[in-house]
C-alpha cells in the first residue's frame, strides 16, 4: 500500500478514531522501547504501555519504575512530553488532522500519487462515474478537477479534488497530470454549448502541453467541434448530443417488446467494448467460424474495423483479413479475472 492509498484510507476513518489510532500507535512505541531496555522490570510489551499510559496520563500508581539509567531516561523523556502527554497529542493531531481535511476538502492539497485517473469538470455524470469506477476497480486513484465546487468532502465523494481552472497548467501540476493514468474532460454545464466546447478543447491542448502520452477522453456537445477536439490531442471524443439523439431515435421508433436505453445502459454496466487484432490463426477465418472460436472464452464478437471503417453484424461468410481489428464484448467481471 503506498501512502497516497493509505491517506485516503485513513482520511475514510471518523475523527475521533484516527486520533485514537495515532495515540495508541506513540503508546505502543514508548511501551515496546522500555521493555526492551528493561524486560526485568517490565517483562511483557503490555506491562511498558501500561507505565506509559499511567505516566502520561500523570496518574503514576507506582507499581512500575524504571530501575536503570536508560530506563529513568526514557522516563525523563516521557514525563517532559507529558504532565499532558495525551492532552498534547490528542490536541496537536487533531488540530493537524482538521487542518489537512478542511484543505483537502477545499481542494488545496497537491496530488503526489501516480497512474490515476484524472476527471475535469464536476457535475451528475461525473458523479455517477466515480461510483461507477469504485464499484468495477475499488483500487483506482481518482483526481478531480473543478472550479465551480467550493468544497467536496472526501467522506462523500471518495476522489481527491483540486479546485482550480484545468486549463491552467499550474492546476495541472497540482494533479500531477505528467503522472496520470487518463485523463476524462466533461463539457462545463453552466456554460453554453460553443461556450463548453470552446472550454473542452482549450483543457485538452493544456492537458496534452503537459503529458504527451497520456489517453484524453472529452466530452463534446457539438458534433461540427469534434474535429477541433481531436486537433486539440483529444483520444476519444464523445459526442454526447449525437448519442442521446440516437438513443432517443431509437425509444421512439423501438418494438414495443424492447427497451433499446435500458438494454444499452444494462450492456454498458455488465460488458466492455475491446478492439484487438486478429489473431494469425483466425486469418481468412469467415465471421461465423469467429465468432463460434471467440464465443469460447466468452468473447462475443459484434463486428470488424477495417480500412478506418466500421463494419457491424456483417454477413456470416464475411472473410477476415490480415489487418482486421475484431470488436468484442467482453464481461467486466472476466476482463479482471484475465488481467
Amino acid at each position: 500500500m503506498n501512502i497516497e492509498s493509505f491517506k485516503h484510507i485513513y482520511f475514510r476513518i471518523p475523527l475521533i478514531v484516527r486520533l485514537l489510532i495515532s495515540v495508541l500507535a506513540l503508546m505502543l512505541v514508548f511501551g515496546t522501547v522500555i521493555n526492551f531496555v528493561e524486560p526485568e522490570e517490565f517483562p511483557t510489551i503490555f506491562d511498558g504501555v501500561w507505565w506509559v499510559v499511567v505516566t502520561g496520563a500523570t496518574i503514576g500508581y507506582g507499581d512500575l519504575v524504571p530501575q536503570t539509567i536508560p530506563g529513568r531516561i526514557i522516563g525523563i523523556i516521557l514525563m517532559l512530553s507529558g504532565g499532558g502527554l495525551l492532552t498534547f497529542y490528542i490536541t496537536a493531531l487533531s488540530s493537524a488532522a482538521i487542518n489537512h481535511e478542511q484543505k483537502l476538502s477545499k481542494g488545496k492539497v497537491n496530488y503526489k500519487g501516480k497512474k490515476h485517473i484524472v476527471i475535469i469538470g464536476w457535475n451528475e455524470r461525473t458523479r455517477q462515474l466515480v461510483r461507477l469506477i469504485n464499484s468495477k476497480n475499488a483500487r483506482a486513484e481518482i483526481v478531480l478537477i473543478d472550479r465551480t465546487v467550493n468544497n467536496l468532502p472526501y467522506q462523500n465523494v471518495p476522489v481527491h479534488f483540486i479546485h482550480g481552472d484545468a486549463s491552467e497548467d499550474a492546476t495541472l501540476a497540482q494533479a500531477n497530470i505528467e503522472h496520470a493514468a487518463s485523463v476524462i474532460i466533461t463539457s462545463d454545464i453552466t456554460k453554453k454549448e460553443r461556450q463548453a466546447d470552446v472550454l473542452t478543447i482549450l483543457t485538452t491542448v493544456a492537458v496534452r502541453g503537459n503529458n504527451q502520452d497520456v489517453p484524453i477522453n472529452a466530452e463534446i456537445l457539438s458534433i461540427a467541434q469534434v474535429e477541433n477536439a481531436i486537433r486539440a490531442g483529444a483520444n476519444t471524443v464523445i459526442s454526447s448530443n449525437d448519442f442521446m439523439s440516437t438513443l432517443f431515435y431509437h425509444e421512439i421508433f423501438h418494438k414495443e417488446s424492447t427497451r433499446p436505453f435500458e438494454t444499452v445502459l444494462h450492456m454498458l454496466n455488465s460488458q466492455q467494448f475491446i478492439q484487438k487484432p486478429i489473431p494469425d490463426k483466425l486469418i481468412e477465418y469467415t465471421f461465423q467460424d469467429c465468432l463460434t472460436h471467440l464465443l469460447q472464452n466468452r468473447e462475443l464478437l459484434i463486428g470488424i474495423y477495417r480500412d478506418d471503417e466500421w463494419v457491424l453484424n456483417p454477413s456470416p461468410d464475411f472473410t477476415l483479413q490480415k489487418d482486421d481489428k475484431l470488436i468484442v464484448l467482453k464481461s467486466w467481471k472476466q476482463n479482471s479475472l484475465n488481467n
